[in-house]
């Protein structure tokens, strides 16, 4: 009994510590406002659909509207572009948060691509999923929003409704932060994903970040 002891305190703190991390991931972060670390707001100076808010506001107003609906991570082919059947994935996020705005992302992808081929290197260029893919929005963003720092610790520079990508996903700025003023990130990255708001701005996993844009 001495020698078995030892294993079950052992098994019972792993599986305390366990409990712990899961319970973590599935409360709500911590959620600080810009105020708090003396970030005055970003205020579009442009509102493309006429409703009486700024293109930012607009963009993060229409991405937490979309993620109300909950959709389902599902990677699918469109006829139309725009997933009509609840599902999606982290480029859905952006493009709802532009057409909630007033800006067709697939429209204005395809209109580049075409008239652009040699910054893409798209073969068969097919407005239904180029603006669904990471990689091209990468080029679309480079080339048609201002480039931001992608240092995330100077937090005066990241506000709401921003878009952030990394390698291969893409997500929209959050007007919440975390203890250390960093924004949280609204996206939708996984089928395993609890919520589609969360502190993953420095997450290793998906690898530096590789574009921080402001839409203009």
């Amino acid at each position: 009994m001495r020698r078995i002891w030892p294993l079950v305190v052992a098994g019972l703190l792993a599986g305390v510590c366990l409990f712990a991390m899961s319970l973590l991931r599935v409360l709500p972060p911590i959620a600080h406002d810009a105020a708090e670390f003396g970030i005055e707001p970003y205020v579009s100076p442009t509102d493309a659909d006429g409703d009486g808010l700024d293109d930012a506001s607009d963009m993060l107003a229409s991405t937490r509207a979309y993620l109300d609906t909950k959709p389902a991570y599902a990677s699918a082919y469109y006829q139309g572009g725009y997933p009509d059947d609840g599902r999606g994935v982290c480029t859905d996020v952006v493009a709802q948060a532009m057409l909630g705005a007033g800006y067709d992302l697939r429209e204005l992808v395809d209109e580049d691509v075409r008239s652009h081929p040699d910054a893409y290197d798209i073969p068969s260029p097919d407005a239904n999923i180029d603006f669904r893919r990471v990689r091209n929005l990468r080029v679309f963003f480079d080339r048609n929003a201002a480039s931001l720092t992608c240092d995330t610790s100077s937090i005066e520079e990241w506000q709401a409704g921003d878009i952030v990508c990394w390698g291969e996903h893409i997500g929209i700025v959050s007007d919440k932060r975390n203890a250390q003023g960093r924004p949280l990130v609204l996206h939708h990255g996984s089928p395993l994903q609890l919520r589609y708001e969360e502190d993953v701005i420095d997450n290793a996993l998906w690898g530096p970040i590789v574009g921080h844009w402001r839409w203009r």
